[in-house]
């Protein structure tokens, strides 16, 4: 789960969320009933290689692309993200939650 990475990274908080705390945060959230994961299915090189192509993406953008992917792979329209990378991707709508 990325959000481990970002929440125990001590060059975005100060201070960093200790290991611990995060894994107990999201072992809470797959206790969650409603909570759904998104996994690569036969169809996932397909849509990722058009999400590549389709947004001109190399490097580290990589990995937004295969979130993208994941998301219309499963019928995902809109990603609520403060990420402005992902408006390389014109077919998914992206939402920042933290603007009004």
């Amino acid at each position: 789960m990325a959000a481990r990475a970002f929440v125990t990274h001590p060059r975005i908080y100060a201070p960093p969320t200790p290991l611990a705390a995060a894994i107990d945060q999201v072992e809470a959230w797959l206790e969650s009933p409603s909570l759904v994961l998104f996994a690569e299915s036969d169809a996932h090189w397909r849509t990722l290689r058009e999400t590549l192509l389709g947004g001109k993406i190399s490097g580290p953008q990589v990995h937004d692309a295969r979130i993208a992917a994941l998301c219309l792979q499963h019928g995902v329209r809109e990603l609520w993200s403060a990420d402005r990378d992902f408006g390389r991707f014109p077919v998914l709508a992206v939402a920042n939650p933290l603007v009004a």
